[in-house]
């Protein structure tokens, strides 16, 4: 019996991002097809990679994934990928009222499974005057007054060990990536 392909997004951590870790989205879509997965498509120039796969495993997709990057573009790069539930799942639970205006910057910071856990908020202590930080499996929903942003905790994550174990993507990018997933 034949498994069913499920739709994933990779998320590649800091790829043509200040002129660093260059990649051509084409070249990089074209190695994925070589990994055998279909349907393959990239989404803005920053790392977004849509395909699916018959690999059930997001772990076994990350590891692989990484292991490519690593021999064909000699990119030490650590990729998130999340199935298309998780991203339903995290898409619905988004704040309604975080919607990226003008006054408030909001984000979703995607973590490595190595640090997916509620005690995250633990070591974060969110300035409650400027910034606001919701938890949800697999993820950091962020939204911080673009006044105050040079001011937020969340900026500061930079300098943590952590944060090698994260990426960032707006809000809007988050939504898109999910659009574009249920309609493989």
């Amino acid at each position: 019996m034949k498994s069913v392909a499920t739709s994933f997004v990779a998320l590649l951590r800091g790829i043509n991002v200040g002129g660093k870790n260059l990649i051509s989205m084409s070249l990089l879509r074209a190695s994925f097809e070589t990994m055998g997965f279909e349907d393959v498509s990239t989404y803005i120039n920053s790392g977004n990679i849509l395909f699916k796969s018959n690999e059930s495993s997001a772990r076994k997709l990350e590891r692989n994934i990484e292991k490519m990057l690593s021999r064909e573009y000699r990119l030490e790069c650590k990729v998130v990928v999340r199935s298309l539930s998780e991203m339903a799942q995290l898409v619905e639970n988004l704040p309604e009222d975080w919607n990226d205006d003008k006054r408030w910057k909001c984000n979703v910071i995607f973590l490595r499974h190595s640090i997916d856990s509620t005690s995250i908020l633990d070591g974060l202590h969110p300035r409650r005057d400027i910034e606001q930080v919701v938890y949800h499996p697999g993820a950091l929903i962020w939204a911080a007054l673009r006044s105050d942003l040079t001011r937020s905790t969340m900026l500061k994550l930079s300098s943590q060990k952590i944060y090698k174990d994260m990426t960032v993507r707006n809000l809007n990018t988050t939504r898109k990536l999910h659009e574009r997933m249920k309609s493989m």
